[in-house]
């Protein structure tokens, strides 16, 4: 690269290095923002209680059913646990028409959803399901059917809620599109059961769903080890982390009812707005125009700084930045002698480097990958996805510099938020040698090139967990928490009903290592 290319590029990369002092002072305001939201509400971190106060440990066995609904999209899935940490999956999918993001009434909406579950019931279970209905259909109970041996459901819905209860929950906002103005302040299990039981399925919706709880509960059911998982976080379009607390550590008013005996909660942090207040999390300028374009500044601050959809912006303002430099000749010149078109670098038209999100983040992916001499790989995709012709070598270096300091300072903010809620649980110091055990779900984790090793690099460096304790901290993938991690918790909730904890009936599913009596 010229020199003076070189130099603007180092001077745009040092702004995104995130030190190890940074690292342990980052830790240190995320653990005092964790206990403030353990003490009171309307805090950066909400710490949620979830009523989820129990974590798998790969012996349960059951049928239980899980739905998502998390944007366009509506899966309905039955998992069989086994009961040796392995489970059978049957889902399937549907879009949701337009209209029904913006019906005039709940009733549209969840009618849909509960028709959905009643088609996926007769097309996958439906000896069960006749016999079940039969079965509610003859009974002479007061509420008209037998609620033994239903269906236990999770229902992962991905909108904000304030939950009471582990199957209540009302809506606080619709996002992604959605608009139903009745659905506000409702309780969003309520609507799916009654629609349910118009339809007279066999099934109870047990458990309101956080996707990252869920990916929790999928992690320990399928990686159980002395110790059972003690988060799980998603990296992925957007960042989340999820964990197990001590019950005497939640101070705040808890209202509904739930296991106390366990002496333990999982709890849902929404760490997305950790340190809105920018105590302590870095604030570059191509940070800063992010966060007063974007559709809700000043929140999410931390989400804005880790999470895939964020990534790619930033480093396309770092790159315009870059690119509007006087004396800078990036994307301007003539292509270097390793570019066998040798022609003049030519930005198009409609390219995405001078539209906002106009650089998606899985680019950042194929950069940091690309270890051929002349980035061939990169350049092609640089042509591609963002109309910059006959990119030289030094461009594409440059590129590709911005997005790994980009990612490497993403990678070590998720290592202050797992550190923070290590040192907190105390796993290092209880035991010696047990391992503290990560789910993680989302695309960073599972296709960032080296995302994990970065974050096991940067827990080596944090007082209180050191080189030994990142040795016995194993980040590990936890897919499909929306539906095995939903049935988990219906199976959960299933068995505080057993215990009389619920205001809701007792039914017949087995506790951890009973045979079921549900297929």
């Amino acid at each position: 690269m010229s020199n003076s290319l070189i130099q603007e590029t180092k001077r745009i990369v040092a702004q995104f290095d995130y030190t190890d002092d940074d690292l342990n002072k980052g830790v240190q305001e995320f653990l005092r923002q964790m206990n403030e939201g353990l003490q009171k509400d309307a805090t950066s971190l909400s710490q949620i209680p979830t009523y989820v106060t129990g974590v798998p440990n790969g012996t349960e066995k059951g049928l239980y059913m899980a739905v998502d609904l998390g944007g366009t999209n509506f899966r309905v899935c039955s998992v069989h646990l086994n009961g040796d940490t392995t489970f059978d999956l049957t889902y399937s999918k549907v879009a949701i028409p337009k209209e029904l993001m913006v019906a005039k009434t709940s009733k549209e909406l969840f009618g849909f959803l509960a028709k959905q579950i009643e088609l996926f019931l007769k097309t996958h279970h439906e000896d069960h399901f006749e016999a079940l209905v039969r079965r509610r259909k003859s009974t002479k109970t007061p509420h008209g059917y037998e609620d033994e041996n239903v269906f236990r459901l999770g229902f992962t819905f991905s909108f904000p809620v304030q939950q009471f209860g582990i199957n209540k929950g009302s809506l606080i906002r619709w996002t992604k599109g959605f608009d139903i103005p009745d659905t506000v302040g409702k309780d969003v299990c309520a609507l799916l059961q009654e629609e349910i039981d118009l339809l007279h399925l066999p099934v109870k919706v047990a458990a309101l769903v956080n996707d990252t709880v869920g990916t929790l509960m999928a992690r320990s059911y399928t990686s159980p080890g002395k110790t059972a998982t003690l988060i799980g976080a998603i990296f992925g379009t957007g960042t989340n982390g999820a964990y197990v607390e001590k019950i005497e550590n939640l101070q705040k008013s808890v209202g509904g009812q739930y296991d106390k005996s366990t002496g333990e909660m999982v709890i849902n942090t929404e760490w997305g707005s950790f340190d809105n207040q920018l105590n302590v999390l870095p604030n570059t300028p191509y940070d800063a125009k992010l966060d007063r374009e974007s559709v809700n500044p000043g929140i999410q601050i931390f989400e804005k700084r880790v999470s895939g959809m964020f990534l790619g912006e930033i480093v396309r303002l770092a790159v315009v930045d870059l690119y509007e430099s006087p004396n800078v000749s990036l994307f301007k010149g003539i292509s270097s002698s390793t570019n066998d078109q040798k022609t003049t670098t030519r930005i198009g038209d409609g390219s995405g480097l001078f539209k906002q999100w106009g650089l998606d983040s899985s680019l950042m992916s194929t950069a940091v990958a690309d270890s051929t001499p002349d980035l061939s790989t990169l350049r092609q995709e640089l042509d591609s996805h963002l109309q910059i012709h006959a990119a030289s070598v030094e461009d594409a270096q440059a590129f590709k510099d911005i997005a790994y300091a980009v990612g490497r300072r993403a990678a070590r903010l998720s290592a202050v938020a797992l550190a923070g809620i290590v040192i907190q649980s105390g796993r290092l110091k209880e035991t010696k040698d047990e391992l503290v055990d990560i789910g993680a779900d989302g695309s960073l984790v599972e296709h960032y090139p080296s995302f994990r090793d970065m974050i096991q690099e940067a827990l080596k460096s944090i007082e209180g967990i050191g080189a030994e304790g990142a040795e016995r901290i194993r980040i590990g993938i936890a897919r499909d928490g929306s539906g095995v991690g939903a049935a988990l918790i219906a199976l959960v909730a299933a068995g505080m009903e057993k215990k009389g904890i619920t205001d809701e009936p007792a039914d017949a599913i087995p506790s951890a290592g009973e045979p079921t009596t549900l297929t």
